[in-house]
């Protein structure tokens, strides 16, 4: 069954006060800018210089966030958050937008737990009794070491005695989107076996920032783990593809890959980094790429174990159609993928 979609709610009388952080990723600025329009008080914890590459200055991460207030800090410090980000001041919420960069297994456990058990240690001392956090649907089958510490962290809030919303998108449109620009410049569309192989319902960015800040203000969407994907049927690699080559009026040519390379390069990078401590991240970044060519970004029906398109609850308006038609024209500004980029 098809979960309910709750839109917007009325915010209550009483003005709360948020601590957002992971303020300037992808989603974290939207869900700035959503409560901000929904009149509460908001103050953003960022890195002095973020953005890909570190290239964002404090001026630009200020215009972004326009609205709350901005503190700059290290959220992987405790006394950062303490002295720079709360400062002794009364907070009734915490969000956390944070997610390691590129998943590698240092980068995880300090950012997707440690970090984030810092931001909720600091929250509770600040008075704060709802934690809303930004987890992903993937760590329902946890073969990779950011799920695990994302999984870690889950399990500790659960268990802090505040408030909590536990939010698992599916995929975000920038996730499927990363060919976008090499297919309008006549490259083929590159997908594994027979592109078939995963389907998602990716959400957008706007989208999932109202469902979190639903989470705010509905008390049906506290102490839960909430998967949620955007609207319209889930959605498979090579139906992206004829989308996109629908979209520039061109017949589609696609390139396809074996996954069972990944179960050559794994193991022999996974046995060189026993000898090169360095190549451990090489390692879990080939694993990361064939669990999102093998896995579908859908809920897991425990029943079954498969993964189930009638389970995977949908919210929101904006379409992957939409998207994509904007990216073609406008370029892919904002939705650069980054270190998560695979093609």
């Amino acid at each position: 069954m098809k979960g309910i979609c709750i839109e917007s709610v009325t915010l209550s009388s009483v003005k709360k006060r948020v601590f957002v952080v992971g303020a300037t990723g992808y989603i974290g600025k939207f869900v700035v800018r959503e409560l901000v329009a929904r009149g509460y008080d908001v103050v953003s914890f960022v890195r002095e210089r973020s953005g890909i590459g570190s290239n964002t200055s404090s001026d630009e991460v200020r215009h972004q966030l326009k609205g709350s207030g901005v503190r700059f800090g290290d959220v992987s410090s405790i006394d950062s958050l303490i002295q720079g980000g709360v400062r002794g001041e009364h907070f009734d919420v915490v969000v956390s937008c944070l997610t390691s960069r590129n998943g590698g297994i240092k980068d995880s456990w300090n950012i997707d737990y440690q970090a984030t058990r810092n931001a909720l240690d600091t929250g509770k001392a600040a008075g704060a009794t709802h934690f809303v956090l930004l987890s992903a649907i993937c760590v329902q089958k946890p073969l990779l070491e950011f799920q695990r510490a994302k999984l870690k962290f889950e399990k500790e809030l659960m268990e802090s005695g505040l408030t909590w919303s536990i939010v698992r998108p599916t995929a975000f449109f920038k996730s499927i989107a990363g060919q976008v620009e090499s297919v309008k410049k006549g490259k083929p569309y590159v997908m594994f076996g027979d592109g078939r192989l995963t389907a998602c319902t990716p959400i957008s960015e706007a989208d999932l920032a109202r469902y979190m800040v639903n989470c705010i203000e509905e008390p049906a969407m506290q102490n839960k783990i909430l998967p949620i994907g955007g609207p319209g049927k889930p959605i498979t690699p090579i139906e992206q593809g004829e989308m996109i080559f629908e979209l520039l009026g061109r017949a589609p040519k696609f390139k396809k890959m074996p996954i069972q390379m990944f179960d050559l390069i794994i193991p022999v990078v996974s046995l060189l980094a026993k000898f090169f401590p360095k190549l451990e991240d090489k390692a879990e970044f080939a694993r990361i790429g064939k669990y999102y060519c093998s896995e579908s970004m859908l809920v897991l029906n425990p029943k079954t174990g498969k993964y189930d398109a009638d389970m995977t609850p949908s919210f929101g308006k904006d379409t992957l159609r939409d998207f994509y038609k904007r990216v073609l024209n406008e370029g892919l500004a904002g939705q650069e993928l980054g270190e998560h980029s695979m093609f």
